[in-house]
């Protein structure tokens, strides 16, 4: 985070809103880090179902885990190290998510339903958290938004990469980076244009996100392919075989 008291100070037609460090959202350390063993169990599993060696389940258990993270600060804000590699605890939660996925892979199968929750949970904290992030550094709502859903979505991205796999945020199916998207405009709104303290703001998105989720996957919605010839049906359980794409 940065030290600046004006710290929020992303452009919204010329504003500049004024937050002290200490009204920033904190996102408390152990809901981080117990989303990150989630994620990384998520990633490991499929690791698991594809084969691989204890090697490859941690590197796609990292991936997922903290993929959105190290997008986030190595690639976009470029402000020191990653949190990931600045606190060992996260590399330890990767690091427990690749054993448990190695052993146990077949038992994972049953908290299916957890990680869906956890991930709709982690979809809008972590656009928030990037959202706030970029804001900080003094970039515009728009570049801040992005790096927000960036945050949010990043390590399926990766993992799916890793395995060879069409990226699942490519393909018709459930409203995934839509929401998260949503979730980091919100955030915007309110603080920017608004005025919202960050916590109350990020309070709110992170609901409605969480909500906008759960009712898109219950109520079957749908992105559509684009239209260039006839196209079969899209149904809604092209991504149920993805637990979990978000990641510090």
């Amino acid at each position: 985070m940065s030290a600046d008291p004006r710290a929020l100070a992303g452009g919204y037609d010329g504003q500049v809103v004024a937050v002290r460090p200490e009204e920033f959202f904190q996102l408390p350390l152990y809901f981080d880090l117990g989303a990150t063993l989630l994620f990384g169990l998520s990633g490991a599993l499929l690791a698991a179902r594809r084969g691989y060696d204890p090697v490859g389940l941690f590197v796609v258990a990292l991936a997922t885990g903290v993929g959105g993270g190290l997008l986030r600060d190595g690639l976009f804000l470029q402000q020191g190290p990653p949190v990931c590699v600045q606190d060992s605890r996260y590399l330890l939660v990767v690091l427990i998510a690749s054993v448990v996925g190695y052993f146990f892979a077949a038992a994972l199968d049953r908290i299916r339903g957890l990680l869906f929750v956890v991930d709709a949970i982690g979809l809008g904290t972590y656009a928030v958290v990037g959202v706030q992030k970029s804001l900080a550094l003094g970039l515009g709502v728009g570049a801040a938004s992005f790096i927000g859903v960036i945050n949010a979505v990043g390590g399926g991205l990766l993992r799916d990469v890793l395995v060879r796999e069409e990226p699942f945020l490519f393909k018709p199916g459930e409203y995934y980076a839509l929401v998260a998207g949503a979730g980091a405009a919100l955030f915007c709104l309110l603080t920017v244009a608004l005025e919202w303290r960050p916590p109350r703001a990020a309070g709110v998105a992170i609901a409605a996100t969480f909500a906008l989720r759960v009712v898109s996957h219950r109520l079957g919605w749908v992105t559509p392919p684009a239209r260039t010839g006839p196209h079969p049906r899209v149904q809604a359980p092209l991504r149920q075989d993805k637990d979990g794409a978000s990641g510090r």
